[in-house]
């Protein structure tokens, strides 16, 4: 209509987390995630929860989209960056998800998820030192429906969550990953309020966690993720973004929105909540 780029002519306008917002909320989701996976390796130092936060909560389709995005956007494969970023169990947990492979068949074997918690345990507590190839092999590749299942029947054998299991038995990295799929599979909206309340507590806010969050499920389960934001915290996610908006100085966004001050000064975080208060 008017013979310009639109993302072009908004990177020339805006600048920071204003910035990193807008052009977001234009990306296909894929675009985005895989933006955000080069943003994760790439330079000295890796962002190890974006990686998890990413490559253990999508789907299979969300996944070969993703490694397509980033072939695509960075000549480069995901995989390939991924080993040569990290190492040991949790570079191979983080490949095991970049397959894409997980089952999706709604059935459950109980069977099957009896004798898979028998071997999660074995591998765990009854074993001196931890078999985490098994945990791997279990966590990555079963389907929603039958991982809550394994999970069930694991506490009935062990008489404690898988959740504890995981905490004694790995550290770090892999122990953040592997709690990650068992936060998923037991409730998904519960980890991303979960993402929300971590990226903003205690003192600073983690403006690119937050951000990412909001991007990537305000229009997938953002109503979900809001009740559960107010049952786990007891404040609503719309009143906590406003408190950290305050703390951080960032101007008001009705205050924005009346005098049409679309420029850098309006906070990130204001903007964040208009996006999660609208109707999903």
């Amino acid at each position: 209509m008017y013979g310009k780029d639109l993302i072009k002519e908004l990177k020339s306008e805006l600048s920071g987390r204003f910035e990193d917002i807008v052009l977001a909320l234009l990306l296909k989701s894929s675009d985005y995630d895989a933006m955000c996976l080069h943003k994760a390796i790439e330079g000295l130092g890796t962002d190890e929860g974006a990686l998890i936060e990413i490559l253990c909560t999508r789907s299979n389709k969300q996944i070969l989209d993703i490694k397509q995005a980033y072939k695509t956007l960075f000549r480069r494969d995901l995989e390939k960056d991924i080993l040569g970023d990290t190492s040991g169990h949790f570079g191979r947990l983080l490949v095991s998800m970049t397959v894409g492979n997980r089952d999706e068949n709604s059935n459950v074997d109980v069977a099957r998820a009896q004798a898979d918690a028998k071997a999660l345990h074995a591998a765990g507590e009854k074993k001196w030192g931890t078999d985490e190839s098994k945990f791997n092999s279990i966590l990555a590749a079963q389907s929603i429906a039958q991982l809550q299942r394994v999970f069930d029947e694991y506490q009935k054998l062990s008489g404690h969550t898988i959740e504890r299991a995981i905490s004694s038995e790995m550290s770090g990295d892999l122990k953040q990953g592997m709690t990650t799929i068992v936060k998923v599979v037991r409730n998904s909206a519960a980890y991303f309020a979960e993402q929300l309340y971590t990226s903003m507590k205690g003192l600073g806010t983690n403006d690119r966690q937050l951000v990412r969050v909001i991007v990537t499920r305000c229009e997938v389960d953002m109503v979900q993720i809001k009740q559960e934001f107010q049952r786990n915290y007891g404040k609503t996610l719309e009143s906590f973004i406003a408190v950290s908006s305050t703390a951080s100085r960032a101007p008001c966004a009705e205050h924005c929105c009346c005098c049409g001050v679309w420029d850098a000064c309006w906070g990130s975080l204001s903007i964040v909540a208009i996006i999660i208060t609208k109707d999903n």
